[in-house]
C-alpha cells in the first residue's frame, strides 16, 4: 500500500496516454467514415445498438466492478465469475440472434435481421475477457490495459475504414464494432497468462454478485434515461433522424467517455484499497476529480461558442444538420464531467445503492421529457436532454456526496476554478473570433480558436487558480515512481 500513489500516477498517466491515442482513433474514423458513408448507414447500426445497449449491461453483470472493489479475491472465486461471465456472454448472443426479426420489424427495416445478428457476436467475445482485464485492473497493470485497449480499438477502426473504402455502407460500421472486443478479450489473456478453474461451489460470490447485481440494473437505468430518445427517434424520425443525431451527440460523447475511463479506471482501483481511510479517499479523488475538469472544461466551451466549425471540420458540409443539435447538447459535456466521476466514488465505497435509487429518480424524468420533445424532432429531444441534465446536477451532487469523505463544499470548489477560467478563456477566444475569424475558413479558424481558448485557459489554471502546484506534484509522483512488479491475482 505505501506506493499506491505512485502506483496510482503511473496508471493515471498511462491511461490518459492511451486514452489520447483512442480519442484521436475515434475522432478520425469519425472523419474519414463521415465523409465514406451516409447518414442513414450510421442510423441503421445506431437503429440496432440503441435497442441491443441495454443488454451490453448484462455482459459482465458487473462482476468485474465486483472484482476490483472487493478487498480480497481467490482463484475459484475470479474462476466462477469468469464462468458466469461466459455463459450469460452466450445466452445474450442467443438471444439477440433470435430477437434480430423482431427489431427489424420495430423499425420496419428488413436490412437490420443480417446487422443484429452479426452484432451478437460482439456479446461473446467480451465476455470471454471480462475477468482478464479485472485481473490487470487488480493488479494495477494499466499500462497493459491501455496498450490492448488502443491495439483493439485501432484493429477495428483499419477494418471498419477499409471496409468503407471498399464500398461496404454501414456493414463497415458493423465490422468496426465487433472486432475490437474480440482483439482486446485475446489481448487480456496473453497479458495475464491466467486460465480458469473449473467451477467449484461455496466459493463465497455472494456479496460479489450481490453487488454485481444492483450495479448491473443501476447501469440498466442510467442506458434507458440516456438512450430511449434514440429509440424514439429512429423508430418516428428514421435513420437519416438517428444518423445525424447521432454524430452530434457521439461528439458530444467523445470526449467525456474517453477522459472518464481512463481516469475512472485507476481512481476506482486506487480508491477502493483506501476506502477505510478517509482522509486519503477524500485526497485521491479530488486530485483526480480536478484533472478531469480541467481538460472537459475548455471542451465545453470549444464545442458550446464554435459548433459550426467543430461540425464542418470534423464531419464535412454534409451534416450541416448536425450543428444546432451539436450545439444544444454540449453543455452535456461539462455536465457528465462533473457528474460521472461520483460514479467512481459510490462504488468503492459500496454505496451502489444510493447510486440506483439517483437513477430511478431521473430516469423517468429524462424519458417524459423525450416524449414531450419528439413531435420537434431531433432538436427538441437534443433541448429536452441537455435541460434536464443541467436541472438535475446540482441535486445529484448533493445526494451522491452526502455522508461520504467527500463534501458538496469540495465539489463546488474544485470545479469553480477550472469553470471559471474557462468562461474567461471562451471570453477571450470568442473576441478573437469576431475580429478576425471571418477572413479564416472552418479549419485554420477552429485551430486559432481552440489555441487562443487553451492557452488562456492553461495560464487561468495554473498561475491565477494556484493549481500549478498540483500538476507539478503529479508529476513528481510519475517521475519517483518505479515499473510495478507483478502482484499476485488474490493480492490487495
Amino acid at each position: 500500500m505505501k506506493d499506491l500513489k505512485e502506483k496510482t500516477i503511473r496508471g493515471g498517466f498511462a491511461r490518459l496516454a492511451g486514452q489520447g491515442a483512442n480519442f484521436a482513433l475515434r475522432m478520425g474514423s469519425l472523419m474519414v467514415l463521415a465523409r465514406l458513408l451516409m447518414p442513414a448507414d450510421f442510423g441503421l447500426v445506431g437503429m440496432v445498438t440503441a435497442l441491443t445497449g441495454v443488454l451490453v449491461l448484462f455482459r459482465d453483470f458487473g462482476l468485474s466492478a465486483a472484482a476490483v472493489q472487493s478487498a480480497n479475491v481467490t482463484e475459484d472465486q475470479i474462476s466462477n465469475l469468469f464462468w458466469i461471465n461466459l455463459l450469460v456472454g452466450v445466452l445474450l448472443s442467443l438471444l439477440l440472434v433470435g430477437a434480430a426479426p423482431a427489431v427489424a420489424a420495430f423499425y420496419h427495416e428488413p436490412r437490420l435481421v443480417a446487422v443484429t445478428a452479426v452484432l451478437a457476436l460482439s456479446f461473446l467475445f467480451n465476455a470471454a475477457g471480462v475477468q482478464h482485464g479485472a485481473v490487470l485492473q487488480r493488479q494495477m497493470r494499466f499500462t497493459a490495459l491501455t496498450i490492448i485497449n488502443t491495439v483493439s480499438l485501432a484493429v477495428g477502426t483499419v477494418a471498419g475504414i477499409c471496409g468503407a473504402l471498399m464500398g461496404y455502407g454501414y456493414w463497415a460500421l458493423v465490422i468496426m464494432t465487433v472486432l475490437p472486443p474480440f482483439a482486446a478479450s485475446l489481448g487480456y489473456w496473453l497479458a495475464t497468462g491466467w486460465l480458469p478453474n473449473r467451477p467449484r461451489k461455496g466459493s463465497g460470490i455472494g456479496s460479489m454478485m450481490r453487488f454485481g447485481g444492483t450495479l448491473t440494473v443501476n447501469g440498466l437505468v442510467v442506458y434507458l434515461a440516456s438512450n430511449f430518445e434514440k429509440v424514439l427517434l429512429g423508430r418516428y424520425w428514421g435513420a437519416d433522424a438517428i444518423g445525424i443525431y447521432g454524430r452530434a451527440y457521439q461528439l458530444v460523447n467523445i470526449p467525456t467517455s474517453n477522459l472518464n475511463t481512463a481516469a475512472g479506471e485507476v481512481t476506482f482501483a486506487a480508491l477502493s484499497r483506501v476506502q477505510d481511510d478517509p482522509g486519503r479517499l477524500r485526497r485521491y479523488f479530488l486530485n483526480a476529480y480536478s484533472l478531469v475538469l480541467a481538460m472537459t472544461v475548455p471542451l465545453t466551451i470549444l464545442c458550446a461558442l464554435f459548433p459550426s466549425d467543430v461540425i464542418l471540420v470534423l464531419l464535412g458540409p454534409k451534416w450541416k444538420a448536425a450543428i444546432p443539435i451539436f450545439r444544444l447538447l454540449a453543455p452535456t459535456i461539462l455536465v457528465f464531467a462533473v457528474a460521472n466521476p461520483l460514479g467512481w466514488l459510490l462504488p468503492a465505497v459500496g454505496l451502489v445503492t444510493r447510486s440506483l435509487k439517483m437513477s430511478m429518480t431521473i430516469a423517468p424524468i429524462m424519458i417524459v421529457s423525450y416524449i414531450i420533445a419528439l413531435p420537434y424532432g431531433p432538436k427538441g429531444v437534443a433541448f429536452a436532454y441537455s435541460a434536464v441534465m443541467v436541472l438535475w446536477l446540482v441535486p445529484l451532487i448533493a445526494w451522491a456526496v452526502h455522508r461520504t469523505p467527500v463534501s458538496f463544499g469540495d465539489i463546488l470548489l474544485t470545479a469553480s476554478k477550472p469553470a471559471a477560467c474557462g468562461i474567461l478563456a471562451g471570453a477571450f477566444a470568442f473576441a478573437v473570433r469576431l475580429t478576425c475569424g471571418h477572413l479564416l475558413p472552418p479549419l485554420p479558424r477552429l485551430v486559432l480558436e481552440s489555441s487562443v481558448l487553451l492557452t488562456v485557459f492553461s495560464v487561468m489554471l495554473l498561475f491565477v487558480a494556484g493549481q500549478k502546484s498540483l500538476y507539478l506534484d503529479l508529476l513528481r509522483g510519475l517521475k519517483r515512481s518505479r515499473p510495478v512488479d507483478e502482484e499476485s491475482l488474490v493480492s490487495a
